[in-house]
């Protein structure tokens, strides 16, 4: 007897396996990309996300980029040795923490803007405008939840 929801079960047509394997499809290429210039997943996204939002503590940086801060703390030590991110005490909180993207790595994600903007656009050819709007308004939605 099955006691585990079909939502949440563990089979291939669950909730959560789908948006896993959703992901990995989406991911996969930006991956491939991030190690064309010596970096992780996790690298680029923290340098995408400085880059697009500007400077932010340690905290908001790991909501924005879906990291745990301790996983986080380590990533960032690496993107300082590689001189991409700095970080500075806040003025106003001297316990507080304020990270930004360098030039460096500025230029990192400027070089690859036209090649993630090819796969953007080929999401977009496959779905459809109307329909990747409605995706991600339910990806954003399912994260409130």
């Amino acid at each position: 007897m099955n006691v585990i929801t079909p939502l949440f079960g563990g089979t291939s047509g669950s909730l959560p396996m789908r948006i896993h394997r959703a992901r990995e499809r989406v991911v996969a290429p930006i991956r491939a990309v991030a190690a064309r210039s010596q970096l992780t997943e996790q690298q680029w996204r923290i340098l995408a996300v400085l880059d697009e939002q500007g400077p932010m503590d340690a905290t908001r940086l790991s909501e924005q980029c879906g990291l745990l801060l301790p996983s986080q703390t380590r990533i960032i030590q690496t993107l300082m040795e590689k001189g991409l991110v700095t970080r500075s005490r806040d003025q106003n909180d001297r316990r507080r923490q304020t990270l930004a993207i360098t030039e460096a790595g500025h230029g990192i994600v400027v070089s690859h803007a036209g090649e993630l903007e090819k796969l953007s656009a080929r999401i977009e050819a496959r779905l459809g405008r109307k329909r990747l709007a409605t995706l991600m308004e339910l990806l954003e939605e399912l994260e409130r939840i």
